[in-house]
């Protein structure tokens, strides 16, 4: 299965974000270990380099840091390119949300199987099955949700 991730998925794990980290780090962990194929856009990865600056603010070699955070979730993770076409078609796409109905449209593009995020009223125009972490982990059959 193609799946393309929100932000904030990725972002609620290298943040150990409560109550979302343990489903969404599971989500990390059945991609990495070769149970679901991950994807993320092109954008997103400039916007998870911007959360991780963020939290290494302060400390020694930011950049440097936040671009391992890169580096080490593209070893698993494929990137999609948005094009122009895609930020056109998302015009058209009914949602509240501009950016992630660009998100809908690359994902529609790459024919992703589903998009997992934990903001699924912003993906509710999808044409393409939309999860939570917990929902794509019951689909999977992956144990200890709530663990």
């Amino acid at each position: 299965m193609k799946a393309l991730l929100d932000t904030n998925v990725i972002v609620d794990t290298l943040q150990q974000r409560e109550p979302m980290f343990v489903a969404s780090s599971k989500v990390i962990i059945a991609i990495a270990t070769n149970q679901l194929q991950g994807y993320v856009t092109s954008k997103e990865i400039a916007d998870i380099h911007y959360f991780s600056r963020k939290q290494f603010a302060g400390q020694d070699e930011v950049d440097k840091k936040a671009r391992q955070v890169i580096e080490g979730l593209l070893k698993f993770l494929d990137i999609i390119d948005t094009t122009g076409g895609d930020c056109k078609k998302a015009l058209t796409i009914e949602n509240n949300d501009y950016e992630d109905a660009i998100m809908i449209s690359s994902a529609v593009r790459s024919n992703m199987d589903c998009i997992i995020t934990r903001n699924r009223k912003h993906f509710n125009k999808s044409p393409i099955p939309i999860y939570s972490p917990e929902e794509l982990l019951e689909l999977l059959n992956v144990k200890d949700v709530d663990a």
